[in-house]
């Protein structure tokens, strides 16, 4: 007791270290307000320019003259490739050369050249004035244009962003065969508007931060207000705020950062990168996360039912899409179960077998020189790698590994007498329904080997075991706050009418109270098509 007692001690200093070391990280990394101040000096804004950027190559400074007579200096810098070059002739430099020449002179403004700039001369739409030199050097690296005039110690943070865009189209993860076909881009301001498109409530709030200590990766935080708890959107802030590494590339690492349970197989943090469903997600109480760079935008809380849905389940009738979503969740039990139920079977229960299929299946296995476990490992390794192959791969290339691959593959190792027929067959279905299943992918192939390994060891007893930790740990998982498993576990009446079964649409009066965690009215509880009303007036 005495040496754990102490390791408990060591283990709990060594986080405090921990802390207090993060604690000063951020201090330091927290610049103080007014430490870099622009000169007067526009020779000396330019050296600090130049010595803060560097050599490269794609940084362009260009000076020019204001006023014929006044001949007051100014500077612009930009990054090339960030920055629109036309906009940046159109609207700064020839505004400052040949409009502003006659401006200055004849209105006699060579006092108050500066406020003569920014009130008359500039047609750019953003312009935002600082005396920060870290605050400008942010604007450059971001893709807007710096303008300094000599004399004055503030500078312009022009809005003029022009880089390559991949224009929009429909995401290859998320087809549908009804309903939008728009899908977000690299671009945040872009996936932004998009988002603005869907809800035009002037609720809908964007929340800006900025993480990474190289990258700078801007982040947006959004939630409408009134919908989603205030509480959980603080708690999504915190996290977020907590977040200090050197770099953010995409939204997958900040999932990583802030999910509840980071050593579970479930992700408690959904993704995806339709407007529409993001946008439904939002007025359902949730939060959104948008990240720079990406089309995948995060939302919270994850429940495992969202798993099993599609926004298309909304746009059709409710019976097919009951139907269907009943589908997806035998083919999650199928992908998951089938090679261990197969390998439980063969080996511990062929009584459970009819006599016919219990002698074709040992004909079909006679000769076969593995046991049925290592032969569902060796199947289910091969097509891990096919999968893998098939997606690396340039995409008309893989596709054709992938199918050739597998057909090719299999018949030879069913008539090199490696593998069985029925291991195939089942390899073959294990696989098809994984597709159908594609979100919870990241969970499904390490439990299908789990339970493989378990139906091996004591057969049906094995795998009922494996499927009871399984239950009881996704019980246990949490995402900010809200149960992963509901509405069924704590069981909740009001959202069960969108869970395995899809309600009709004006059923639905309430947001689901396991989200926001109060009752919210979301439409009229009298909506019901009346169809005997619709009948007379027909009449």
């Amino acid at each position: 007791m005495t040496i754990y007692k102490k390791l408990i001690g060591r283990l709990r200093f060594l986080q405090y270290l921990q802390a207090k070391q993060h604690s000063v990280r951020l201090s330091q990394s927290k610049e103080p307000a007014n430490t870099h101040i622009l000169s007067t000096n526009i020779k000396d804004n330019e050296t600090f320019l130049k010595t803060s950027l560097g050599k490269s190559n794609d940084v362009v400074f260009r000076e020019i003259t204001l006023g014929l007579k006044s001949k007051t200096k100014a500077l612009i810098c930009f990054i090339d490739g960030l920055a629109d070059k036309d906009k940046i002739n159109e609207h700064i430099i020839k505004s400052l050369t040949i409009d502003a020449h006659l401006a200055i002179e004849e209105n006699n403004v060579a006092q108050d050249i500066f406020h003569a700039v920014k009130n008359s001369l500039l047609t750019a739409s953003e312009i935002k004035e600082t005396r920060s030199l870290n605050e400008v050097l942010r604007g450059i690296l971001a893709g807007d244009v710096l303008l300094i005039i000599n004399g004055y110690d503030s500078a312009f943070i022009i809005g003029m962003k022009g880089w390559a865009t991949r224009a929009i189209a429909e995401p290859y993860t998320e087809s549908t065969i009804r309903g939008p076909r728009e899908g977000f881009t690299e671009t945040l301001r872009t996936n932004t508007s998009m988002l603005r498109r869907k809800i035009k409530n002037p609720n809908l709030i964007f929340e800006s931060l900025t993480i990474g200590q190289q990258t700078h990766t801007e982040i947006n935080i959004v939630y409408i207000k009134g919908v989603a708890s205030e509480s959980m959107v603080a708690e999504v802030k915190k996290r977020l705020r907590h977040i200090d590494t050197d770099a953010i590339l995409e939204s997958g690492y900040i999932e990583q950062y802030i999910e509840d349970n980071p050593f579970s197989f479930f992700s408690t943090i959904g993704n995806s990168e339709k407007p529409d469903i993001v946008a439904a997600k939002l007025l359902e109480g949730r939060v959104a996360i948008f990240c720079d760079g990406t089309p995948f935008v995060l939302t919270v809380p994850l429940l495992f039912i969202e798993t099993l849905q599609s926004a298309e389940d909304y746009y059709s009738r409710p019976y097919l899409a009951t139907i269907v979503r009943w589908i997806r969740f035998f083919a999650f039990v199928i992908t998951l179960t089938a090679p261990a139920l197969y390998v439980a079977l063969e080996t511990f229960h062929q009584e459970l077998l009819p006599t016919v299929l219990l002698i074709t299946a040992a004909a079909a296995r006679e000769g076969i020189p593995f046991p049925a476990f290592l032969e569902g490992m060796i199947i289910g390794v091969i097509f891990e790698i096919l999968r893998e192959s098939g997606i690396r791969m340039p995409q008309p290339v893989g596709q054709a590994v992938s199918i050739v691959g597998a057909l090719v593959v299999g018949e030879a190792a069913v008539r090199a007498g490696i593998i069985s027929a029925p291991m195939v067959i089942i390899a073959a279905l294990t696989a098809i329904t994984g597709f159908i299943v594609t979100p919870l992918m990241d969970a499904v192939v390490p439990f299908r080997f789990f339970l493989l390994g378990l139906a091996a060891m004591f057969g049906l007893y094995g795998i009922t075991i494996g499927l009871i930790l399984m239950l009881g740990h996704m019980c246990s998982l949490r995402s900010f706050g809200t149960p992963y498993l509901s509405p069924f576990a704590p069981t909740n009446k009001a959202g069960l009418k969108d869970a395995l079964f899809r309600a009709p649409l004006w059923l639905m009066h309430t947001r689901p109270q396991v989200i926001t965690w109060k009752t919210s009215a979301r439409q009229s509880s009298s909506l019901q098509p009346d169809q005997d009303t619709k009948e007379g007036e027909h009449q």
